[in-house]
């Protein structure tokens, strides 16, 4: 009898030391994600401190079938924005973008990414920027001047977008200090294409000495 009780007693101890790590260890990441969430979030408030709204057209169509990775793209700001630090982007200031395109997912969408990533001033000048695209809308009629569809300038504490048929059944979600300014998701299974003159709603502010990122 007491054999019996000897041999389960020391099965219980040989079960608990084999499967106690391995539970310590399995529960190890989602307390760093955990971790992880209060930090994003930190990060995000910090950079939304320094942005100011600002609103602008795209200069060109942007077509994702015809345009490649790491191709430039420019869009126009439509009113003077004053930066956090002091610096002044005068109206008709030039921000200029590059485009990450994504390949086709399984699901048969498409992305294309836009990383907004310096202004060029009428001087010359070249500041490098972060800017998150708070919202999109339908091309603006320069000549009627009729803008059917007004954007809201960004409040200042929005950090996450998610527009669902932002514009031809496109989605655009994006992030305050994110790696990106914006990401567009079809719908339609077919590649993004962004019209001349399309309008954007922003939040910008000038890149840090650190060259922190900022946008979607």
């Amino acid at each position: 009898m007491k054999s019996r009780t000897y041999f389960a007693l020391a099965a219980v101890v040989a079960t608990s030391t084999l499967f106690c790590p391995l539970a310590a260890h399995a529960g190890s990441p989602a307390k760093t994600s955990a971790s992880n969430a209060p930090s994003a979030m930190v990060a995000a408030k910090r950079e939304a401190a320094r942005m100011v709204p600002a609103s602008a057209v795209l200069a060109q169509q942007i077509d994702a079938r015809k345009m490649h990775s790491g191709q430039q793209f420019r869009a126009r700001l439509t009113q003077t924005v004053h930066l956090k630090n002091g610096a002044v982007f005068p109206k008709g200031t030039i921000l200029i973008g590059t485009i990450a395109k994504d390949a086709m997912k399984p699901d048969g969408t498409s992305r294309l990414i836009l990383r907004f990533t310096q202004a060029d001033m009428k001087n010359g000048k070249t500041v490098p920027v972060v800017a998150t695209i708070i919202g999109v809308s339908q091309p603006i009629d320069w000549e009627s001047g009729d803008n059917t569809t007004p954007l809201e300038s960004w409040d200042g504490t929005t950090l996450n977008i998610d527009q669902i048929n932002a514009v031809s059944d496109f989605d655009l979600h994006s992030m305050i200090a994110g790696p990106n300014s914006g990401v567009f998701v079809s719908k339609k299974k077919d590649e993004v294409k962004l019209a001349d003159r399309t309008q954007f709603s922003l939040a910008i502010a000038a890149r840090n000495a650190h060259g922190q990122k900022g946008g979607a």
